[in-house]
């Protein structure tokens, strides 16, 4: 697929005169009006419906790198004094792009949006100055991605229990006391949609839906927890593939919805459904999700795979896991008619939780093997995961020597 590119100039240039309600931006159009010719012709001209009303000034720009090779930033490490050292890694590296929470694990908005946002009752000062981050990111020309967690979102669950999961008169949690919202209540769609829209109108070049799925294991409870199945409930479908329509319209909405706003849109994926026909619990279904993305990452650690592809201990062997999985991916990839970016998320962080003789520590090598394996199977791009932020230094991103 033809990477995109982007100029802010020209948006800014172009609807500069324009102005408009947030919620409200992705549902006007534009009303027919009467445009007299020099023949005093009346003529009726219908401006497109697909025109957005900006209401923030789009003079970034941003270039889309050569291939993305970025890293995961919190909130917390965008709005504070790790962000210089993270600027600071990219800037003396390969590395070109960064993922940013915009919403979090929790639920909560990492920023404090504008007066009257219906959002603010969930916001969150970690980021404390949003143009000053996106005035840092486009100086440094660092490709900027906003990560919106969409499912998994405790706090919307337990003020809106009926958007949610309950099980006796309460919201269920998982074993980690996380809540998930349904993706069945299209409610839930535009809300997170809504939060997609702001951060590309706030400067973000791509939008990264992460947890776009039901909690793991559900297939286990799906028929003993209590929830609404909206619009999905007379469908004449098992539960499975209602679960796999819900998720993969969801997808489908969120790129028609943000298709006006010239960004990107990606979605984080569980590695393991690409191997599968569908993951029957989560709902999610690679192929057909990849149909209706720009970029596909596969989030593809090491220390996340049991035994798979012949490889006993994955997370001790971090070539060879990724290599086969590479190859897999592309076979299915190619069945698509129009194949989006491989983006995988890899690892650089050590696993010690997997127990000895289950784990290694993870550093340059590492780090430099799982790039490689992605490499030689025509993947160019990659995202590195640590959840703290702290990155290996002296890696080599770019080992086959481009």
């Amino acid at each position: 697929m033809m990477k995109k590119w982007f100029g802010g100039l020209a948006a800014a240039v172009a609807l500069s005169m324009m102005c408009f309600s947030p919620v409200q931006a992705e549902e006007e159009s534009l009303q027919v009006g009467k445009h007299m010719t020099k023949k005093v012709e009346v003529q009726e001209k219908e401006l497109p419906v697909s025109m957005a009303r900006f209401a923030f000034d789009s003079g970034y720009e941003f270039t889309y790198p050569d291939a993305v090779r970025g890293i995961y930033v919190t909130a917390h490490s965008a709005g504070g004094e790790r962000f210089e050292r993270l600027i600071n890694l990219l800037d003396s590296t390969d590395l070109n792009s960064m993922v940013i929470d915009i919403k979090d694990d929790h639920g909560y908005l990492t920023y404090i949006p504008e007066e009257g946002s219906p959002y603010m009752d969930i916001a969150q000062p970690y980021i404390g100055d949003t143009q000053e981050m996106m005035k840092k990111l486009e100086e440094k020309q660092i490709y900027p991605i906003g990560r919106i967690v969409v499912f998994k979102d405790s706090v919307l669950a337990e003020k809106r229990p009926d958007l949610s999961f309950v099980e006796n008169g309460q919201v269920w949690k998982n074993g980690r006391g996380e809540s998930f919202v349904n993706p069945f209540m299209k409610e839930v769609w535009d809300y997170n949609v809504n939060i997609a829209i702001e951060a590309a109108k706030m400067g973000f070049q791509e939008i990264q839906f992460d947890y776009v799925r039901y909690p793991e294991g559900f297939e286990n409870r799906d028929t003993t927890l209590q929830y609404g199945y909206g619009d999905y409930k007379d469908l004449d479908l098992d539960n499975v593939q209602k679960r796999v329509e819900a998720v993969t319209n969801f997808v489908e909405y969120a790129r028609e919805k943000l298709e006006p706003y010239n960004v990107q849109v990606s979605v984080d994926i569980f590695g393991y459904t690409a191997t599968l026909p569908e993951a029957p619990g989560i709902g999610q279904n690679f192929s057909r999700i990849s149909e209706h993305v720009d970029v596909i990452s596969s989030m593809i650690y090491p220390s996340h795979w049991t035994s798979y592809f012949g490889v006993a201990k994955p997370d001790t062997e971090p070539y060879k896991i990724i290599a086969e999985y590479a190859k897999f991916e592309n076979a299915k990839l190619d069945e698509l008619e129009e194949r989006p970016v491989s983006r995988p998320w890899i690892q650089d962080f050590t696993a010690s939780w997997l127990g000895a003789g289950n784990y290694i520590p993870y550093g340059k090598q590492q780090v430099e093997d799982q790039i490689r394996a992605l490499n030689e199977n025509g993947i160019d791009e990659f995202l590195l995961w640590n959840a703290g932020n702290t990155y290996t230094e002296g890696v080599n991103f770019k080992p086959l020597g481009e």
